[in-house]
């Protein structure tokens, strides 16, 4: 009898060095659509718009929510579009409350915004954002 052993496999060039799962991000993203009377959208704009609207729907509670206005682009004619940021947690009543409020008015002009998406993944948010223009309108 002899001691023989069965040939290696030859040795991997690449390694594994940890992998993590994220379950539950810490934040949501909302992708925001403005529609105004009066030009040039800013981020100031934004941010005074959803903290009047979660002020008003939510109380001092509303107020407390912190936003992060990520990105604004304002439209030629008037309007454009928004994303912002929130506490996960908090992602449904921000969105109630900026769909509930009726607008701003300011310089003779109204101000009103939408949530034309949101979701705990910024990536999935910005890659639908084109899917209108490339399958047209879905409503």
């Amino acid at each position: 009898m002899s001691n023989t052993t069965p040939p290696r496999a030859p040795p991997t060039k690449t390694r594994e060095l940890t992998t993590t799962t994220i379950k539950s991000p810490p934040f949501a993203y909302l992708h925001l659509s403005t529609s105004t009377t009066t030009p040039g959208l800013d981020a100031l704009q934004v941010r005074s718009y959803c903290s009047s609207a979660s002020r008003q729907f939510l109380g001092t509670t509303g107020a407390a929510i912190p936003v992060d206005v990520l990105s604004v682009s304002s439209g030629l004619g008037g309007g454009g579009d928004a994303w912002v940021r929130v506490p996960r947690a908090d992602l449904g009543a921000f969105a109630g409350a900026i769909t509930a409020f009726g607008g701003l008015s300011s310089d003779g002009g109204v101000m009103v915004m939408r949530v034309k998406a949101c979701g705990d993944w910024l990536g999935s948010l910005v890659g639908g954002d084109g899917e209108e223009r490339v399958w047209g309108s879905s409503s």
